[in-house]
């Protein structure tokens, strides 16, 4: 009897070749902004734990990118993997082995969350707490104040959505948002981040908190409809790109 399809669509890491997937994805994540230059690189405990692979392929993997120039290891207590300016050879073949086998999961995986988070937010602003309220602009404060500080803003954009799914009440849209968040970042947690779309999320973070919390529902979920877009234009835009370099 069929189960039908199950959510994740993440390449399991094969034991043979764990570095080297590895590598082709931090490649694509660099590639779609989820890590931009200057900013250090989760260590290699949390990647190894994000990722569900060891310590040793995480280190291998590193190694293959810094080999690359797509990264600068530093040594000390504030070292690390640095991304860098430069990129490497191979880019388009890591990304198109990473991206395009699968891309059509994840086109399912998109329309998915276009469908799941409008509900979140419309459910947020029907359910909301005066706690909730506090936690969502407490969030959206922590956002704004990010500024450029990639790892700052990334962790406080994530703490905005998590405080609205849990507005809902419902604990279980509250890890599918996240489940959902993790699957599309390619297993880092993080979205597209430029200095364009940082802004516009800023503007969109700001309306979708001001909608669930004045309880306008129908405008929170609209809102989330075309804030919750953005990750999918870049994505879209590096799969027109790598195949449009495809020999």
């Amino acid at each position: 009897m069929s189960t039908g399809p199950t959510l994740s669509i993440l390449e399991p890491v094969k034991l043979r070749s764990g570095a080297e997937h590895v590598a082709d994805r931090l490649v694509t994540a660099i590639a779609l902004g989820e890590f931009v230059p200057g900013q250090r690189l989760p260590s290699e405990r949390e990647l190894a734990s994000t990722l569900e692979v060891s310590r040793t392929t995480i280190r291998e993997a590193i190694q293959r990118l810094a080999a690359l120039g797509y990264v600068e290891v530093r040594r000390g207590r504030t070292g690390g993997a640095f991304v860098l300016e430069a990129t490497g050879p191979g880019a388009t073949e890591m990304i198109r082995r990473t991206l395009l086998p699968e891309w059509h999961n994840m086109e399912d995986l998109l329309e998915f969350r276009q469908l799941i988070e409008p509900l979140i937010a419309r459910t947020a602003a029907g359910r909301l707490t005066p706690e909730d309220a506090d936690a969502i602009r407490t969030a959206l404060d922590g956002y704004v104040a990010a500024g450029d500080d990639r790892e700052a803003s990334r962790a406080a954009d994530q703490a905005v959505h998590v405080a609205i799914a849990n507005a809902t009440g419902n604990p279980y849209l509250a890890s599918l948002s996240g489940q959902i968040r993790r699957e599309i970042s390619l297993g880092f947690g993080a979205e597209p981040y430029s200095r364009e779309i940082r802004a516009r999320a800023v503007k969109d973070h700001t309306a979708l908190a001001a909608a669930v919390i004045d309880g306008k529902a129908t405008a929170a979920a609209r809102i989330a409809e075309r804030h919750f877009q953005l990750t999918g234009a870049v994505l879209r835009d590096l799969v027109s790109t790598i195949e449009k370099d495809a020999p």
